[in-house]
């Protein structure tokens, strides 16, 4: 299928062919007939993509201040990489269309296929031949609406932005007879009129382009101005002399001077709310003199940006949230239908999405038309194969250049194409010696595409199981989120592949029970996890620094994480939490360290709210051999420190890794000392050879599988402990010991 995306290293726009979404649970899949392009929001987009490099830098203080955080601790190299990675990477336009249903994900009653619908949300609702929405973006075409088809899904198309004015319009808290003033008549200024009109407000509005304020006349306006002085006299001969009970901004600028003319024309404790994105330095005499109420509206109304409520379908009751943003949509949708907010005056431009890169050369103002609603169309009859051949499909998006590789090389199938397999695991295989790139899949068309483009994979597909079916995939890379990680692992295997994960392996007993039965019934195939810190050419060099030493050991691991919000997907109950997810990681090298599995595991935690919140944890492993294992894992220190340290004490000997760039090790008054300046290492080039390795010569596998069960036994019980506050012992239970004292944990 085709879709507009941009490139945000030069800011132009390009129509790529892309494989279609499929549905997923709780989404809907869409075939788009129409969408609209928000000339502000989009344009903002564009204009930041076409910036150099030091200009990006200076509009985005916050990302440069990350990629400094990140130099001081990773080094000079990953961090270029990185960002060059990330500037790579084409950006989905569009947040705002509509069409008819296709599909609908598991757990979606409400929708019919073959039913219009209004879509919403960025990354969703995009510029596409084909979309996929969660249920709470998606909205029914009211009847009324549908006598012409055509013209139904152009209106249909301008919900979103209709939703964002009615917002706004909500919380000035005005209705019938009140006075409303609109600042900016761009698109969403048009809207709001149409819809505080329709709310039985006396509007007056305001545009320094004549024509705009011309219609808003035409459209319902009480009265209009394009100039501050104009609005200031008319705003008073409405209000009796009183001002407008509300302001409403919905202008688009850098400028100060929508507020500052808001506040002028304000009643006494009137109401200012910013719709657009407008400079906000108040002119703080009059907003005190006249006490006045200053709100920001947030998109389209409450949930958004929520991921329960977005993502994952849960609504608020009504009895409590009336106006959520999917009843805003319905609402405004509802408006359209009965004729009292008219649309099509406001369309100055449509375009087939063949000529879609013609939108962004007008909000760009590469040509100077006039412009207000551009509304793109799409065929009713598209290709939206969910597979893309790149041999036989023009490519539009960058391609390195052709590696041949040797025959006899391992073929690599890869799920998932996030920033961790573009930055770090796509590289290292890449790099590893016989390797061959088939197929990669992931759930967003441009993502895939990309990556497959990228790294000369030879088809893209967005269709995870095609990968298992394809029988010249040899091993099947895993970088999904890490609730998928057990399922796909386990349909790998039984499809006889080779399998490498990144951690975590699974997210509990069920799911580690899963792999285990699988794998178990044919162990002759590879099987990974990427616990790439064992393979660091540091620690290994620390580990071999202790091998003669015949007493126990004792080791320390602090892991400086940093703060994540809740709303980060890492955080969701759903994905385990951090400690499944990272923790994991340390556990891990401590036992491989030790080289014993752990007997029991002992978990305490700052009193952090929420029970997959608990960021800030130590966690004490112990082992037969008498060590003893702490790992500090922190998301309230300071990122400056530094993000892992590692000691080591045992048998006269001490032994030190600072963020894998520095190595300390001490015998006998003697230290020896070695820096990495550049670059740290922290394994994942060893593990990627040391895996392809395995499976071009039939194993045995770099970390055995009795390892990765231990591994992931250890940080279960890490958080079983956190959970009913007891040490949980992964041995035979002991009856000498009370039973209140240790819990014992039975995986397999």
């Amino acid at each position: 299928m085709r879709q507009l995306l941009q490139n945000v290293q030069t800011g132009e726009s390009l129509l790529a062919d892309v494989p279609a979404p499929q549905p997923r649970d709780g989404f809907v899949q869409v075939r788009v007939a129409a969408s609209l392009v928000s000339a502000g929001t989009e344009r903002m987009v564009v204009e930041f993509g076409r910036k150099n490099i030091l200009d990006k830098a200076r509009s985005r203080p916050d990302l440069v201040r990350q990629t400094i955080d990140k130099a001081r601790r990773d080094g000079i190299l990953p961090t270029i990489e990185t960002v060059r990675g990330r500037l790579g990477r084409p950006m989905a336009l569009g947040y705002s269309c509509s069409g008819t249903v296709l599909a609908l994900g598991r757990g979606v009653s409400e929708f019919e296929i073959g039913q219009p619908v209004a879509c919403a949300g960025a990354g969703y609702a995009v510029h596409a031949e084909s979309i996929i929405a969660p249920v709470n973006l998606v909205v029914a075409i009211p009847h009324a609406l549908k006598l012409d088809s055509d013209s139904m899904f152009e209106a249909a198309a301008f919900t979103t932005l209709g939703a964002i004015a009615m917002q706004g319009i909500r919380l000035a808290r005005i209705g019938l007879g009140d006075v409303a003033a609109v600042i900016g008549l761009g698109l969403l200024g048009q809207l709001t009129v149409q819809i505080l009109k329709a709310a039985g407000c006396k509007v007056i509005g305001m545009d320094l382009q004549p024509y705009r304020s011309k219609l808003a006349a035409r459209l319902g306006a009480d009265a209009t101005a394009v100039t501050a002085a104009e609005m200031t006299g008319r705003t008073l001969d409405a209000s009796s002399g009183a001002g407008a009970d509300a302001v409403l901004i919905t202008a688009d600028t850098h400028s100060d001077q929508p507020v500052s003319l808001a506040g002028d024309i304000a009643r006494d404790r009137g109401v200012v709310v910013a719709v657009g994105s407008v400079g906000m330095n108040l002119p703080r005499r009059v907003y005190y003199e006249k006490e006045l109420t200053f709100l920001i509206s947030r998109s389209y109304g409450p949930g958004r940006y929520d991921p329960n409520y977005e993502e994952k379908g849960q609504d608020y009751p009504i009895g409590y949230v009336r106006w959520t943003e999917k009843r805003n949509l319905q609402a405004f949708a509802g408006l359209i239908a009965d004729g009292r907010v008219d649309v099509k005056p406001l369309i100055t431009h449509r375009f087939p999405i063949e000529g879609a890169t013609r939108a962004y050369d007008l909000i760009s103002g590469k040509t100077s038309d006039p412009f207000l609603g551009i509304v793109l169309k799409y065929p009713p009859d598209s290709d939206l194969s969910p597979r893309i051949d790149l041999a036989a499909a023009s490519r539009q998006l960058p391609k390195a250049a052709t590696n041949m590789r040797a025959p006899g090389a391992v073929k690599i199938g890869v799920l998932g194409a996030g920033n961790f397999a573009h930055g770090v695991l796509l590289p290292a295989l890449k790099r590893a010696e016989g390797t061959e790139f088939i197929g990669v899949a992931a759930a967003g068309g441009p993502g895939a595409h990309y990556t497959a483009s990228k790294f000369e994979f030879k088809y893209c597909t967005t269709r995870e199981s095609e990968l298992c079916e394809d029988p010249d995939i040899d091993a099947l890379v895993i970088a999904t989120r890490h609730d998928l990680h057990s399922r796909q692992v386990a349909a790998a295997l039984a499809a006889g592949k080779h399998v490498f994960v990144e951690k975590p392996l699974a997210l509990d007993q069920a799911g580690l029970k899963q792999v285990v039965e699988v794998y178990e019934a044919d162990p002759s195939r590879v099987l990974m996890v990427g616990f790439n810190r064992r393979f660091a050419p540091m620690a290994l060099e620390l580990k071999s620094f202790f091998e003669k030493v015949s007493e126990p050991l004792v080791v320390q691991y602090r892991i400086n994480a940093g703060f994540v919000p809740p709303t980060h997907w890492t955080q969701d109950a759903a994905q385990g939490g951090r400690i499944l997810g990272e923790a994991c990681h340390f556990i891990d090298w401590a036992t491989w360290l030790v080289g014993l599995p752990a007997v029991s595991v002992t978990s305490n935690s700052l009193p952090d709210s929420g029970r997959y919140c608990r960021d800030n944890v130590v966690i004490t492993l112990r082992y037969s051999s008498g060590s003893t294992a702490v790992i500090t894992y922190l998301a309230n220190g300071d990122r400056g420190l530094g993000k892992e340290r590692i000691e080591v004490h045992g048998g006269g000997r001490s032994g030190l890794i600072d963020d894998f760039r520095r190595l300390e090790l001490v015998k006998d008054g003697r230290r020896r000392v070695r820096r990495s300046w550049l670059r740290q290492d922290k394994g994942h080039r060893v593990e990627c050879e040391r895996f392809v390795a395995a499976v071009r010569s039939g194993g045995p596998a770099p970390i055995p599988a009795a390892q990765l069960w231990a591994t992931t036994r250890a940080t279960l019980a890490a958080v079983k402990s956190l959970e009913l506050g007891q040490t949980i012992s992964l041995a035979a239970p002991d009856a000498s010991r009370p039973a209140a004292a240790v819990h014992t944990l039975r995986l397999l």
